[in-house]
């Protein structure tokens, strides 16, 4: 049986002659078949191409924002270097307080310091931007951690440090330091020669001359313990400072406290007087430190 054939021909101008080209079927059938797969092949190849292209647009953005972050971790590298040496100068500054207070670290501060350790810097600020970053921030958590630990120990250690100078001051506001009245200073702290039995004897304060009536204050805080008469003291004011010390106030000529009553430095107890044993109007002055008589002008710093 003959295979069928599809003529093709071709019709030039006038004057050539006409040409026919005869075609099996089954040529042109697989070349009709061939030419589709071109065209649905070339149709992929568009498809695939213009999605790359939308791909490569979007790998670009995060490029640029990956590039961006990189820049920002290290950036926050030099700051958290920055924030480790503000931190280990704070540390030495503790350090030196408390050497000059004789402070031991305590338990606490201790246990945290061998957990965190300290702050040597570790972070690298030169990392390339088309590295991969994990170390970097891998650096970054441990360095946070570390200062974390860091805050706390100096947050402990500042505040024993405070309570210190909260004790040292109440100690500074306890302790006589001023005058207690303003006059003459007729007899020392010591042995003298005694103006009535005219026989050597230990006098355990100081006499300050000065006219009836002159306000005597308090050299320090404390509270009023004792008011009234002692023998040939006569009208007496006895003030506990704490920290084991007294002092006393003697020969007044009226009471401005009564016992029971907390005094500040520069309050107003009594007035000067000639009440007791004495040859003339002023004030006896004693400091006692653990009950013993001490020279008052050892706290006496104006």
């Amino acid at each position: 049986m003959a295979s069928k054939k599809l003529t093709i021909l071709f019709l030039p101008g006038p004057t050539n002659t006409v040409r026919k080209i005869s075609v099996p079927n089954r040529l042109l059938s697989f070349s009709i078949l061939f030419f589709l797969c071109m065209a649905v092949g070339i149709g992929y190849i568009i498809r695939d191409y213009t999605k790359i292209k939308g791909q490569a647009s979007e790998l670009l953005t995060l490029k640029e924002e990956n590039k961006f972050q990189k820049t920002q971790l290290v950036a926050l590298t030099e700051k958290i270097n920055a924030v480790n040496q503000k931190i280990a100068g704070i540390q030495e500054f503790d350090r030196k307080l408390k050497a000059l207070t004789n402070i031991n670290p305590s338990k606490e501060e201790d246990q945290i310091l061998s957990v965190g350790g300290s702050i040597d810097n570790t972070l690298k600020t030169d990392y390339k931007i088309d590295e991969v970053h994990e170390g970097l921030v891998r650096e970054m958590h441990a360095a946070l951690e570390n200062v974390e630990n860091e805050i706390v120990v100096t947050s402990i250690s500042q505040k024993e440090l405070n309570n210190f100078f909260e004790e040292q001051r109440s100690i500074l506001s306890c302790t006589p330091s001023i005058k207690p009245v303003d006059g003459w200073l007729t007899s020392g702290f010591g042995y003298r020669i005694s103006p009535f039995t005219k026989q050597r004897e230990f006098h355990k304060g100081i006499d300050i001359a000065t006219k009836v009536g002159t306000p005597v204050i308090a050299p320090a805080d404390g509270i009023v313990v004792s008011v009234g008469k002692e023998g040939n003291y006569g009208k007496v004011v006895v003030i506990n400072h704490g920290y084991n010390m007294k002092t006393r106030y003697a020969h007044l000529h009226k009471f401005r406290v009564k016992k029971g009553d907390l005094v500040k430095r520069g309050d107003i107890i009594g007035e000067v007087g000639i009440s007791g044993r004495c040859t003339g109007p002023h004030l006896h002055y004693e400091v006692l430190l653990s009950s013993v008589p001490v020279n008052p002008f050892r706290y006496i710093l104006n």
